[in-house]
């Protein structure tokens, strides 16, 4: 039978990378030590207000469709959220779509914004979705290769030098997934001046801004001209441990969210009113777990940090955000794929390989920081037995045989 092109253009790398991560899972549901990093779903709790808000909501009778594009308190109650962390000053409810999670937003967006043949200029390393979103479209993402030397983090100049005829957007991920770093209010004004110089969209994925560690966050649709071409998206998943409950949004210009509600109708119809009851409570009284939460997350990037300080094979790349962080493991003389591989058939621990967020990301793992910080600094020293036993395999296996020469 026949498929659309579309199955082609959302498959690959991308959709693959998870397939460790599922062989993990299997192995441990079937009773064996393994420790699993592999996947960004906190180990916290939803905090019990919000679950209460929900259940009050179904016992109130909010069963039925909601507002397409969100019940009117959740929207402002998101406006609020977004200016309160620096976002354009007069951003409000009409400037706010609600959607099934950040990921189903930055679908709806690129669906919104690209058309066949636009490039979306995007630095890599870069989260595993982003390829399959844009080519969904019928766009080519335009891969910036980030440098491990630097710290990944983007270089103005060269955004600039990606820049062409086709380019239509700059899409870019601070606090970052998989490195944990984050933008500078210096290279978002930098950023924001090629936008609007060369009349691009700026699209913002900002799920992990309610966990910074080190600096503050900057919402680039704050600085002058770019209100009306700047989108954010954010969601509850990871600041607010509900991965489970999609729901997320899209913070931009009125027209586009005019744009979002349309496909919204023929696709998903507004999200769950009770969902949206409990975000609201999420939102207008924020829980004391957050706070907990953001410092866990700080104490485990400390505990991982201060376990492979040691290490002669491995180092580590500290993160100033969010719950996942860089691992360089070169050294060993394996690609990230079979280093993989390696630590979870022979060590029982799953991560995943830097390749699958760009080839900039070779010869580094992606651990994820969901476990508790005990067993953490377990599967980091089970990581750094791994690796010292690559790296003993490849020397050996490049040593030159008696009687031989290189």
């Amino acid at each position: 039978m026949h498929y659309a092109a579309l199955t082609q253009r959302i498959a690959g790398e991308g959709a693959s990378a998870w397939n460790i991560h599922f062989r993990a899972k299997a192995r441990q549901a079937s009773g064996e030590d393994v420790i699993i990093l592999s996947v960004g779903d906190p180990d916290a709790d939803t905090p019990p207000a919000i679950v209460d808000a929900a259940v009050s909501s179904l016992r109130s009778g909010a069963t039925h469709y909601a507002d397409v594009q969100g019940k009117p308190p959740l929207r402002e109650a998101i406006a609020r959220h977004h200016r309160a962390r620096g976002g354009h000053g007069e951003a409000g409810a009409e400037n706010v779509a609600v959607l099934a999670g950040a990921q189903c937003a930055l679908y709806a967006t690129a669906q919104c914004l690209f058309d066949p043949g636009d490039e979306v200029i995007v630095p890599e390393p870069a989260y595993v979705t982003y390829e399959a979103v844009i080519q969904s479209t019928g766009a080519t993402p335009r891969w910036i290769p980030l440098s491990p030397e630097t710290g990944f983090q983007p270089r103005v100049e060269d955004l600039k030098a990606a820049i062409g005829p086709r380019s239509r957007a700059i899409l870019l991920n601070s606090p970052h997934n998989p490195t944990g770093q984050c933008l500078t209010a210096e290279q978002w004004e930098e950023i924001a001046a090629l936008c609007r110089d060369h009349d691009l969209w700026l699209i913002v994925d900002a799920v992990y801004a309610d966990l910074i560690f080190d600096g503050e966050h900057v919402s680039p649709d704050a600085l002058p001209g770019m209100c009306e071409r700047t989108v954010i998206i954010s969601s509850l998943s990871k600041s607010h441990a509900m991965t489970g409950w999609r729901l997320g949004w899209a913070v931009g210009p009125r027209e586009l969210m005019a744009h979002l509600v349309n496909l919204a109708l023929c696709m998903l119809y507004g999200s769950p009113s009770f969902i949206q009851d409990a975000a609201v409570a999420a939102l207008e009284d924020a829980p004391a777990a957050l706070d907990t939460m953001r410092e866990t997350y700080r104490e485990r990037r400390d505990a991982v940090v201060e376990t492979l300080a040691s290490s002669e094979v491995i180092a580590t790349l500290t993160p100033a955000a969010g719950m996942f962080m860089m691992i360089d493991i070169r050294a060993t003389g394996l690609s990230a794929h079979a280093f993989a591989d390696r630590l979870l058939d022979d060590y029982g621990v799953s991560a995943l390989a830097g390749e699958a967020f760009g080839a900039s990301a070779a010869g580094f793992i992606r651990l994820s920081l969901t476990v508790p910080a005990a067993r953490l600094r377990e599967a980091c020293q089970r990581l750094e037995r791994c690796a010292r036993e690559c790296q003993a395999t490849s020397r050996l296996a490049q040593r030159p045989l008696d009687g031989m020469t290189n």
